[in-house]
């Protein structure tokens, strides 16, 4: 048997399937590309709206809040504008304060907030300054005195895709060592005198020991004569008290002298008289508003009739006297106005007791201490101290 084999089969190329076959090549091509394009397009636009920039920063002030004796407060405004879409975190605020190159104080703020996306805020700073630390550190800065000091502050900010950047930033100025003025009572004047009330013009001296100016707005105080307390009042009064300079302001009291008991006596007779003030100030300064306690212990002052001398504080005030008992005259036992040191008007009288009309219980000495009692109270030798 025999076989027979048939042709080859032939292979017949589809020029048509090839030809759509480029085709669909092609036009894939083309998608991707669009696709591609497309998407860079996107990208570029989102990387226009979200792009990161680099935050700006500014001191524009420093306040003083509060100052005192002890201590003055600082507060350092930071302005921080943030340019990107997305908030950022202030991380950590480093400070220093120093002046001509000596170090005041440092320290650091940590966790200081956020700043919100396309805005602007400001971050406040606050600092303290102790006066005792800063007079034990630096010897020369003395009480009064204005210093110069410079403050730099370091911004710590994380931003998104760029990390974390560091802004410095510094500002000058000048802060006060305030020193509290010195006061006393210069002498004391009266208007009117009884046992019952006196009225009278207390002269008061305030000595502004600082290099700078004090704007007084008012003024509280408590004065005590002998331990007697004669004033307590609240007085409103503007004037400036220039650097350097003291002032002196008339406050006017009143009391009861008989409070004063015997002490009365002393001061009528010109003696210096112990006194006490203390109370507070209300200043404006260059530098910021300032409530400054004064006080004055141990003090000694002198009490004086409205229109005498001031030039005779060594003699007995016998002006002050007669008005303070308007009542004695001269002639009869309990109008004995004999002093243990004669002065006009009383030259009549005289030290040695044979030659005083008066025995010595009626004389004023005893009076005082009575007060119309017993006259032979506080009884006092004749003659002089």
């Amino acid at each position: 048997m025999a076989f027979r084999f048939r042709d080859s089969p032939k292979v017949t190329e589809r020029k048509a399937d090839k030809d759509h076959d480029d085709n669909n090549d092609g036009e894939g091509g083309g998608f991707f590309d669009k696709v591609k394009g497309f998407i860079e397009d996107i990208g570029e636009k989102i990387e226009d709206a979200v792009s990161f920039g680099k935050p700006t920063a500014d001191v524009t002030g420093i306040h003083i809040p509060h100052i005192s004796l002890e201590k003055v407060e600082l507060i350092a405004d930071v302005l921080i504008t943030n340019p990107n879409p997305v908030p950022i975190p202030l991380v950590d605020i480093e400070y220093l304060i120093e002046s001509e190159e000596r170090k005041l104080m440092s320290g650091t703020i940590p966790d200081s907030g956020t700043i919100h996306a396309h805005g602007s805020e400001t971050v406040k700073i606050p600092l303290l300054l102790i006066y005792d630390d800063i007079k034990s550190t630096y010897g020369d800065i003395k009480p009064g005195s204005i210093i110069p000091y410079k403050i730099r502050v370091v911004l710590h900010i994380d931003i998104p895709v760029i990390g974390r950047i560091s802004i410095p930033l510094e500002k000058n100025g000048e802060i006060p060592v305030p020193y509290r003025p010195d006061v006393n009572v210069s002498k004391i004047k009266f208007e009117q005198f009884s046992f019952e009330e006196a009225t009278a013009t207390l002269h008061l001296n305030l000595d502004n020991k600082n290099d700078f100016d004090l704007g007084l707005n008012s003024m509280d105080y408590e004065v005590w004569l002998s331990n007697v307390s004669i004033a307590s009042a609240e007085m409103k009064e503007t004037t400036n008290i220039k650097k350097q300079e003291a002032t002196t302001m008339n406050l006017p009291i009143s009391f009861r002298p008989k409070d004063f008991g015997s002490a009365m006596w002393d001061m009528i007779r010109g003696k210096g008289t112990g006194y006490t003030i203390k109370g507070h100030i209300d200043v404006n300064t260059p530098f910021g508003h300032m409530k400054i306690p004064i006080c004055k212990e141990g003090g000694t002052t002198r009490l004086k009739k409205g229109d005498d001398d001031d030039d005779d504080d060594d003699q007995v005030n016998t002006s002050l006297l007669v008005k303070v008992l308007p009542s004695v005259r001269q002639g009869s036992p309990k109008q004995c106005l004999r002093l243990n040191r004669c002065r006009p008007p009383l030259a009549g009288h005289h030290h040695q007791p044979p030659r005083c009309r008066h025995p010595p219980p009626w004389c004023i000495v005893n009076l005082w201490a009575g007060i119309d009692s017993d006259p032979n109270k506080g009884k006092k030798k004749w003659g002089r101290e």
